[in-house]
Order: C-alpha cells, then structure tokens, then sequence
C-alpha cells in the first residue's frame, strides 16, 4: 500500500494544527487549510510554538524543527486541496460546517480515490458520507488531544465505507506513528460513549453543591490513578466541544446521563471554554 505523502488538513485550531504537526513531523507534505487569512496567520503561529516548545523541551532537533517547517504549507482556499491524496477535516464540532466543508472537499479534490476522513468526535459518520458522490472513501479518524502526544486514533467506517478506504486510513494512522482502534459508527464511538458520563457526572457533582472542583480531580486522580481529574479533562477539551459531543449523543439515544447538565451550558455561554479561554472549572494563565 503506498504511503500518504500529500496531506491535507483543514482547519488549524487544537487538533488540526495538531494533526498537521505530526504528520510534517513525519515526512508529509501538508497543506492546511482556513477559512481566512487571519485564521491561517493564527494557525501558522499556534503551529511555529508548538514545534519551538518540542525544541525547548528536548523532544526535537532544530534540524527536524526546520524539516517539519519546510513540510508545511496554509491556505484560505479549499481549492488548493486539488492534488491531495488524503485529506483530514478538523473544523469545529457542528454538523452544519462539517457538512459543507466534506461537499466542498468532494468537489475540488481531485482523485476520486482520495480519502476524505473526519475528525468528528460524536457525529455518526454515514451522515457526513451520504453527502458526498464517494461516501465510500469518507471515513471517521478521531484523534486525541493533544494530537503530538496521544498516541490513539479511533477509526470509523460508516456501513458505506470501504474496505480500502479502512486499510488505507489504517496505515496512514501507522505512518503517524499512532495506535488504531476500530469504532462503530455510534455517537460517541467508543471512547467518548464511555468517558462523557463520567465527565458529565463530575459537573453535576459540582452543580448539585456535593464536591468541589479540586477535590473531585484530586479523588480521581490520587483515588483512581487518572493522570488528570475529570474537570481538568473537560477545561482540556474545551467545554464547548464537551457540550457540543453530548449533545449528539443524547440526540441519538435519548438518555439522560448523555444530556449536558445546565451548569455545563451555562459556562459555555458565559464564555468560560476551560484552558483556551483562561477559565473553565479551573482557572489558568494567559
């Protein structure tokens, strides 16, 4: 099976500019795409501090810092994606925007067997391949933040999926240096149809008045071994993702436990996302 070695990757906030890093990191070619020059500007500086942190830090050359630069490439037109082989859609968590992003993707991608995956962390996947002319090349490729450092990826197929698409999207996971497992395509999958309870239970914990934040993170994590308390893990992913994940799955299967508690939505609105606005259940620097 050949190897990706032209990548696509649109959007550059956390995970995109995540999944472009270590795919440049590899040997990729990568061009990534934002919907204005703005965004791409930002997502070029989030992508430059983060390789000068590994250099900082030890885990990377100056040498291998410059190669992965030379690897990069930002664009605000989608239509720049025409010579892609494999292209990865990590835009914000809303049916909507990844709809239009995967049809327009459809349209200027050249290849027609070029794979279209999606970094959708909740929404089934047979629901953004239908609208599409090759639902059998779109694919689920869940990563996990931060993409650098978490070595998972959740593969999902869709029923329409096929079966090249998967060992393609599987070895493409490989030359990243990640660790796949295959999801159905459920909401939530198989990683977050386990961990947004927990997560969800933990803010109606804090909701209800019966612990508070520190000492619920402190429980889990000197209690239970967890490398991080379930709030600080919800202030990492961002509680507007966090919400917007819940909400799928609760749509799908009408349970209570997948419902966003009221205090989650309330913090959301109140602009209070976790570590990327300065305060979540946490407080944290600029």
């Amino acid at each position: 099976m050949d190897p990706v070695t032209r990548l696509g990757v649109v959007g550059c906030g956390l995970m995109g500019s995540g999944i472009a890093e270590v795919a440049a990191r590899n040997g990729i070619d990568v061009r990534v795409a934002e919907a204005t020059h703005d965004a791409v500007e930002a997502g070029r500086r989030r992508l430059l501090d983060s390789l000068d942190r590994g250099v900082r830090r030890g885990k990377l050359s100056e040498d291998r810092r410059d190669q992965a630069l030379a690897k990069l490439s930002f664009t605000h037109d989608l239509s720049d994606l025409a010579d892609r082989q494999f292209v990865v859609e990590a835009v914000a968590e809303n049916r909507d925007i990844k709809t239009d992003v995967l049809r327009t993707l459809d349209k200027v991608v050249e290849d027609p067997a070029a794979v279209l995956a999606t970094n959708t962390s909740s929404i089934p996947i047979v629901d953004l391949a239908v609208v599409t002319e090759r639902p059998a090349q779109v694919i689920g490729m869940h990563f996990f933040n931060p993409v650098p450092v978490q070595q998972l990826v959740e593969l999902i197929p869709a029923l329409i999926t096929s079966a090249d698409t998967v060992r393609r999207t599987r070895g493409f996971a490989e030359q990243l240096g990640k660790q796949a497992i295959q999801a159905p395509d459920r909401s939530g999958f198989v990683v977050n149809a386990l961990l947004v309870p927990y997560l969800l239970s933990a803010v109606r914990m804090v909701e209800s008045g019966s612990a508070q934040p520190e000492d619920i993170d402190r429980g889990m994590e000197l209690g239970c071994a967890h490398p991080m308390g379930p709030l600080r893990l919800l202030d990492l992913i961002g509680l507007d993702t966090a919400q917007a994940v819940a909400e799928s799955m609760y749509e799908e299967f009408r349970e209570p436990l997948y419902a966003p508690p009221a205090l989650l939505r309330r913090m959301v609105a109140a602009g209070h996302l976790g570590r990327k606005s300065g305060r979540g259940f946490h407080v944290y620097d600029a």
